[in-house]
């Protein structure tokens, strides 16, 4: 009797969980995304390396230069690959949990992620625009850390560790403007190899063998 009473305390405790939180992010997701993440830096500083002029060095960061439109490029091939990897993935570990990867929690995960995104994103643009280019990569790291912390109440705990690590890391790029480049591969490529390796083996791998 104890034990079925426990096993119902359980059984609602589950339940509780899966209506308000998304359960069905995928660990193997955020290491693709860490992956293209490096692969993006690795070109843009092959990019900026046989492109430095030592003589004029404006000539490879301003907007109209050839090789910052590359670099941008790059970038957004990323930006695309990291978003359709994860929601592929996503759908195919929803549809293995038997949910529905559009309700209402998905929808709340979605806003609080987007509104500092996109506020980021927005600040990326207006520096860009002012000139201010070793501000970029800080902005692009605190951002996506804020907004990771800002969405982590409607899914695991994990993207919220993830989200204050990257804040840390475009805080400390802010100081060490030098090494922008290696703080967002640090950021955007090691830290979601780490955490997806961490979730992929915490939440999905005992599904997959289930």
């Amino acid at each position: 009797m104890e034990d079925k009473y426990l096993q119902d305390i359980s059984d609602i405790k589950n339940m509780m969980n899966r209506s308000s939180q998304f359960i069905s992010l995928s660990g193997l997701a955020g290491i693709m995304a860490g992956i293209y993440a490096l692969i993006g830096a690795y070109i843009g500083h092959e990019l900026i390396r046989n492109n430095y002029d030592t003589t004029n060095y404006n000539n490879i960061i301003t907007l109209e230069s050839t090789t910052f439109k590359l670099i941008v490029l790059t970038a957004f091939v990323v930006l695309l690959l990291s978003i359709t990897t994860a929601s592929l993935l996503t759908f195919n570990k929803a549809k293995r949990e038997g949910e529905t990867i559009w309700n209402s929690t998905s929808k709340r995960l979605i806003i609080n992620f987007m509104i500092p995104l996109v506020t980021g994103g927005i600040f990326g643009l207006l520096l860009l625009r002012n000139g201010n280019y070793g501000l970029i990569a800080p902005v692009t790291l605190i951002f996506y850390g804020l907004s990771c912390v800002n969405a982590s109440k409607y899914t695991f705990r994990d993207v919220r560790y993830l989200g204050i690590t990257i804040i840390i890391l475009g805080l400390i790029s802010t100081e060490l403007s030098g090494y922008a480049l290696e703080f967002w591969a640090l950021g955007f490529g090691i830290c979601h190899i780490i955490y997806g390796s961490m979730m992929y083996f915490k939440y999905d791998r005992k599904l997959i063998f289930r």
